[in-house]
């Protein structure tokens, strides 16, 4: 995933992620003074906050206020379309940075707002932004946000999990890699992150997953590429989730790539 940097610089315009992007191109962590909507019309953008992860395929569209810090890599050949949300009009959205299901309806006015330029100001640029955040006030949201740790010993075992989702490794194996204890990493992840160990590389398995299904990876082969032991489990913790079957979420993300 995509790590934030020290000093994020504010931009004024979005000419740095607007468009094509490589399969695991980085944009490094800005900021801008309008809020923003990320839609990747295809591949998937994942996008990091300070205050977590969220990934979204071609079938979600991410929010990010004002004024939060935010970086973002693709997977995939990716196209990204943005959306800036003047300021004025960014509390109609959550007040933190979220992924919402895509509608139809949504995602073609969406892509109509987006897809040739012409004044914002315009009565049909207008009516189309009036569109969207009127079926973004009843998408589903998505609960999948994946917490970061400030903590520095804490932050080196995530950075493993991170560059190695599958990897079998307990949180004493871990610790000893990086030199802090099974039971001070322990209180660290539900101090800070509120969850367990087992939950927190869970729910990054989780993101991951989606990623591969949205790519077309069939269901067992994702769980056994990420680290379960064998398709029930994964199906099982994927449904708790997500709230559908892995099978299910892969049809429909498929179908809107």
């Amino acid at each position: 995933m995509t790590e934030l940097v020290h000093e994020p610089v504010s931009l004024t315009d979005d000419a740095a992620v607007c468009g094509p992007l490589a399969h695991g191109q980085d944009v490094a962590a800005h900021f801008h003074d309008f809020g923003q909507l990320r839609y990747a019309a295809s591949g998937a953008l994942v996008t990091t906050t300070e205050a977590g992860t969220w990934v979204a395929p071609a079938n979600r569209i991410t929010w990010v206020p004002p004024f939060h810090v935010h970086s973002s890599r693709s997977y995939g050949e990716t196209d990204v379309r943005l959306l800036r949300v003047p300021a004025e009009l960014a509390g109609q959205l959550p007040a933190e940075p979220s992924v919402f299901t895509a509608s139809a309806l949504l995602r073609e006015a969406y892509l109509a707002r987006t897809g040739a330029p012409e004044p914002v100001d315009s009565a049909r640029a207008r009516l189309l932004l009036d569109v969207v955040l009127a079926e973004l006030a009843r998408a589903r949201r998505e609960p999948l946000r994946l917490p970061e740790p400030g903590d520095a010993r804490l932050k080196a075992v995530t950075d493993l999990l991170h560059a190695d989702p599958a990897s079998p490794a307990t949180l004493a194996e871990l610790g000893h890699r990086t030199g802090s204890s099974e039971r001070t990493l322990s209180r660290l992840f539900g101090s800070e992150l509120s969850m367990s160990f087992h939950q927190w590389r869970t729910l990054l398995r989780i993101q991951r997953a989606l990623l591969e299904l949205g790519a077309g990876t069939s269901v067992t082969d994702t769980a056994i590429r990420l680290g379960w032991s064998n398709p029930s489990s994964f199906i099982e913790a994927f449904t708790e989730l997500v709230g559908q079957t892995p099978g299910r979420y892969r049809a429909a993300a498929r179908g809107h790539g």
